[in-house]
């Protein structure tokens, strides 16, 4: 069964990548209203999410930023399903590395980096990132229950070179790696919620008390790993620009919470600047400090 559906998956994308982006966009347009006005997708967590993170803010201005997030990601949707089958030279068009150079002086130093990303704009348009720095690419996923959409996310990442790897993998294939002397950057999605027994850390981000994993500070200083941000721009639809920033050169001499602080606070900024792009749909402030 599993892999029938994959291969009705595979069939409908395929079909549907005959045409260019722009007839993607023209159905995204009315997707968005379908998902919007008619099914409500998660309208009540989105407008919480924007009011407790946004206090200055009157109800138009919220509900403004409300809109263009579901058109966005109505543009992503159909932006990932289109990435699938999308060719390396329009990959090279759309997604701009602005400073690969950082990278490749760490990556020909030997070192390994952790790339830290947030949930904004398309984060996996830059499953690319070998195109630009030819070296080992490897996101941390999370494996899917269902094993069809599992395999389908598993080809898009990987298509043009990266590795996924899942996350309970991923420190022991970097520590292997980390005795041998082998470069690798290693991708970590910074913005996810813990779970209430894994929450080790708070900090204030979006005006809010939040739990952030401790994850990428701790495999990096084990690691000695230099740590870098990435933050992701849309200069237009269907394109996107990938700006690297340096947390920290070597991990292993930052105090405590150094990195974890730096990298939430990164993200944050980033945010501020276009808070639409963001994926507020994912339930983060559900856990309470004191509670």
């Amino acid at each position: 069964m599993n892999q029938v559906q994959y291969m009705i998956i595979r069939g409908l994308t395929r079909i549907a990548n005959i045409f260019p982006l722009r007839v993607h966009y023209f159905f995204s347009n009315l997707f968005y209203y379908l998902t919007y006005y008619i099914v409500r997708y998660r309208r009540g967590v989105v407008r919480t999410n924007l009011t407790n993170s946004f206090p200055d803010k009157d109800q138009k201005e919220i509900l403004e930023i409300e809109k263009k997030f579901y058109r966005h990601l109505v543009d992503m949707t159909v932006e990932t399903l289109y990435f699938s089958d999308i060719s390396t030279e329009e990959v090279k068009k759309r997604v701009h590395i602005i400073n690969p150079e950082l990278l490749q002086k760490y990556i020909d130093q030997g070192r390994q980096i952790i790339v830290s990303v947030g949930h904004h704009n398309n984060w996996e348009w830059i499953s690319c990132l070998k195109l630009s720095v030819p070296t080992s690419y490897l996101p941390v996923y999370k494996p899917l229950h269902n094993k069809a959409f599992d395999k389908f996310y598993l080809r898009l990442r990987s298509r043009l070179g990266a590795e996924p790897i899942p996350k309970n993998k991923i420190f022991k294939r970097l520590y292997n790696d980390y005795r041998l002397g082998i470069p690798s950057i290693s991708g970590f999605i910074n913005d996810q919620s813990p779970k209430k027994q894994d929450i080790q850390y708070w900090t204030t981000f979006l005006n809010q008390d939040t739990p952030i994993f401790l994850g990428v500070e701790k495999i990096a200083k084990k690691l000695d790993s230099v740590v870098v941000t990435a933050e992701i721009t849309k200069p237009e639809r269907g394109h996107y620009n990938v700006q690297f920033d340096l947390i920290t050169k070597h991990a292993k001499d930052e105090e405590q919470y150094v990195i974890t602080e730096k990298d939430t606070k990164h993200l944050e900024k980033t945010i501020l600047k276009n808070p639409e792009f963001w994926l507020w749909t994912h339930k983060r402030w559900k856990h309470q400090r004191n509670s």
